[in-house]
């Protein structure tokens, strides 16, 4: 039980790896201890068992905002909202309490093979969290090595999976490598190394400047969740959007996801043109199909033509109801909660002289999926509305993601939210100007577009997921070898 509560400490304490806190180098050092009580543990259950305690403890401290958004803003009652949000982090601690096991049952005494065996274990466990049920790839452990963390360099070249393995790496080195003083030097060579390699790869420009710069105004309303669907403050809405617009003129102005509670035909022609009177307009706002149904969308008002784009990757529970929970929607209020899905492919827009592939809330968690607009797109635009997880973590997390996005592609993330964190994002990962959280404002920026491809984006996660499938091989032929010798 000591044990227990000690990984489940050490997985608390890595939430401070992440945004807002950014202490990069805490993860390593938190899974180094968890690989060391890994190696100790009397069988792989108990090492399951340790992974899970972990899992418990970095989950339930930092999605902690599930919570928020369940009793807060959706309404559930406080009981209820507490064993949900226990259990979704229940599930997502089965992702390391699985790497334990499996870490567990193919050891190895050479410490090389073992260190390998545990990044790709990891990285691959990271992978099915990402994908298993839609996916939930908040908290990837690669997401800590964001600027000015070294390993960031290797983002455009292995994306978001390559930077687990790596973090992870880099830990079991520790945990294992420096058990005798013989390991030692070798493992802080090899660290060197790969620390060395990110700060060259940080240098290389993997895309270029294409057209002009051009004035965004990126808008956040600061409108509740709590008030926003109400029917007598719809022209709260329009009116605060419509002046932000009319006071911050730019090339291209940008509303963050649903900023207007109507469904786009809906949205008066006097109402459309006032927005894109000084420019073109992305306007997050519900599109009804004339079959019936409804997508969450993104459309394009102004010179540019009728443009839109349809969120892909929904939320389940937030956006649609899974099979056999329509009686989830009885105990929480969730406004607009069957959304269709979009196409998986979808051109960019063309918007103020540029090439947009807008992504919608959630949908930048999943880089692979980022990438089926690119390398056309010479822009990326975030839409969110963070509302639903009220003054949490979720907002600055949320931020950090964009910015792997941004270097993952190597084109700059504009994102246009309702509550925080409006920023503009480098391709190299930095945060160039944000908004304060829970404020009304615009935020003006020159955005330059991008051209060209990034390593990343000609491979995806295939890379990645080779190193990581490779790095577990000698371990699973050794771990078969002694099996067939008894």
């Amino acid at each position: 039980m000591r044990q227990a509560l000690f990984a489940a400490g050490l997985g608390a304490a890595t939430v401070l790896g992440f945004a807002p806190f950014e202490l990069f180098a805490l993860p390593v050092f938190t899974l180094a201890l968890l690989f060391r009580l890994w190696q100790r543990a009397p069988s792989a259950r108990a090492a399951a068992g340790l992974g899970f305690a972990w899992g418990l403890g970095f989950f339930l401290t930092g999605v902690s905002w599930v919570y928020v958004s369940l009793h807060d803003v959706g309404g559930m009652a406080a009981p209820l909202a507490v064993v949900a949000t226990l259990l979704f982090c229940a599930y997502l601690a089965l992702f390391p309490a699985l790497a334990a096991y499996l870490a567990c049952r193919l050891a190895s005494a050479d410490f090389v093979r073992q260190s390998l065996l545990l990044a790709g274990l990891w990285t691959l466990t990271e992978w099915l969290r990402g994908w298993l049920f839609t996916g939930f790839p908040w908290l990837a452990i690669g997401y800590s090595a964001t600027p000015p963390n070294p390993l960031a360099g290797f983002a455009p070249v292995l994306g978001i999976h390559g930077m687990n393995f790596l973090v992870a790496l880099v830990a079991a080195l520790f945990a294992h490598g420096t058990a005798s003083r013989s390991r030692t030097a070798g493992v802080l060579a090899t660290v060197g190394l790969i620390v060395g390699s990110g700060l060259l790869l940080r240098g290389m420009d993997w895309t270029q400047p294409t057209g002009a710069p051009l004035k965004v105004a990126l808008l956040q309303g600061n409108i509740p969740q709590s008030l926003k669907w109400r029917p007598e403050n719809l022209q709260r809405s329009i009116d605060s959007y419509l002046d932000l617009a009319r006071q911050h003129p730019a090339a291209l102005t940008v509303l963050p996801e649903t900023s207007i509670p109507l469904f786009f035909d809906a949205l008066p022609r006097e109402i459309r043109q006032g927005l894109a009177q000084h420019g073109d307009v992305l306007l997050g706002i519900a599109i009804r199909h004339r079959e019936g149904g409804y997508v969450n969308g993104a459309v394009a008002l102004g010179q540019a033509g009728a443009q839109s784009y349809a969120k892909r990757h929904l939320v389940p529970f937030g956006e649609y109801i899974p099979p056999g929970f329509a009686w989830f929607f009885d105990l929480v209020s969730i406004p607009m909660a069957d959304f269709s899905a979009g196409p998986p492919r979808q051109e960019p827009l063309d918007l103020a002289g540029q090439k947009i592939a807008p992504n919608i809330c959630y949908e930048d968690l999943f880089g692979n999926e980022i990438r089926a607009a690119l390398p056309a797109a010479t822009l990326l635009v975030n839409l969110s509305n963070t509302a639903w997880f009220g003054n949490s973590l979720a907002q600055p997390q949320h931020l950090q993601i964009s910015r792997l996005r941004a270097l993952e592609t190597g084109r700059m993330m504009l994102r246009a939210t309702n509550t925080g964190m409006t920023a503009a994002i480098a391709p190299d990962g930095r945060v160039l100007a944000a908004l304060p959280p829970f404020t009304r404002g615009a935020l003006i920026v020159e955005a330059q577009g991008f051209a060209g491809i990034t390593p990343y984006l000609r491979w995806g996660d295939g890379l990645a997921l080779l190193l990581a499938i490779g790095a577990i091989l000698p371990g699973c032929f050794a771990a078969y070898r002694k099996r067939r010798s008894r």
